[in-house]
């Protein structure tokens, strides 16, 4: 039987909503302080969406490339990070910001499942609004893959027009990659990588070596003696492996929203990103596995 009279309520009643804020002696005054949104600057950034078209969706592609935009920024911030604490042999605060890295990415890689919801005739409705503007010109993604190795001078034009950009674009290019700082790593602590690969042209894409290979396999047969280096190849598998499923839902979302069209860009669309899938930016650390 129901310990309970009919009507009667399971639980003491709780406050009203007005009381418990009160009691919890909760700042409702700004006039005089910072806010939330004065800190985040939410006036700027949620003022920030201007659709062009008339159409519904157009709001969830703006804020889609936006929101993938600040992740992206993140992702610099902690990369260029990552790369110097590298070249300072601080591995361990490396490790924690390649690992936050790869969680970026997952949220990047999300957020093509939410562009997935837009379907072919909504895409079609918006896109003469977007004229020549695309995910090719972003100077974000380009500084992303240029310190990931993948060099491209080509890919320094689209922000000739923008001194300030190109400038950011420019110094990823000529700088150091992050593989470029791991086998330097290498090469310091002892392990024969070879000068081609630890003193080289940073503007040129990177080749593999046999060499390389070996010194990682070096790494990869003994981990109890070079436990960190073992852990800097796993972390850069992470990485690579995160940074390819970012690119093959890019892919997928793209061929189903527009199909084999050109990009807006001026690419072939899917047929130039199926193209980027094939780039591998760490082979040693890939091919060393089938000789363990």
């Amino acid at each position: 039987m129901c310990p309970y009279k009919h009507g009667e309520p399971s639980q003491a009643p709780i406050g009203l909503p007005e009381s418990i804020v009160h009691e919890e002696k909760a700042q409702l005054d700004f006039s005089q302080s910072m806010s939330y949104g004065d800190y985040l600057k939410l006036d700027d950034i949620l003022n920030a969406q201007a659709p062009r078209s008339p159409d519904h969706n157009e709001m969830l592609f703006i804020v889609q490339h936006q929101t993938s935009e600040l992740w992206m920024k993140l992702m610099l911030h902690e990369m260029s990070a990552a790369i110097q604490c590298v070249r300072n042999d601080d591995l361990g605060s490396a490790f924690k910001m390649l690992a936050r890295v790869s969680k970026i990415m997952e949220q990047l890689v999300h957020a093509w499942d939410v562009l997935a919801t837009m379907t072919p005739p909504e895409y079609s409705a918006i896109r003469p609004y977007l004229s020549s503007s695309s995910g090719f010109q972003s100077y974000q993604y380009r500084c992303i893959e240029f310190s990931l190795g993948n060099k491209n001078a080509a890919m320094l034009k689209p922000h000739a027009h923008r001194p300030d950009l190109l400038a950011h674009v420019e110094a990823a290019y000529k700088a150091p990659s992050l593989y470029d700082e791991a086998l330097r790593l290498l090469a310091r602590r002892g392990l024969a990588v070879p000068a081609s690969h630890s003193e080289r042209d940073w503007t040129q894409p990177y080749e593999a070596s046999a060499e390389v290979e070996q010194a990682w396999l070096q790494v990869y047969r003994d981990p109890k003696q070079h436990w960190d280096l073992y852990q800097l190849g796993e972390e850069l598998t992470d990485l690579e492996d995160a940074f390819r499923l970012w690119r093959f839902r890019h892919v997928t979302t793209v061929e189903r929203v527009i199909g084999f069209k050109r990009g807006t860009g001026g690419t072939g669309g899917v047929s130039y990103l199926r193209k980027m899938l094939d780039v591998v930016l760490f082979p040693e650390i890939w091919t060393l596995r089938t000789q363990l």
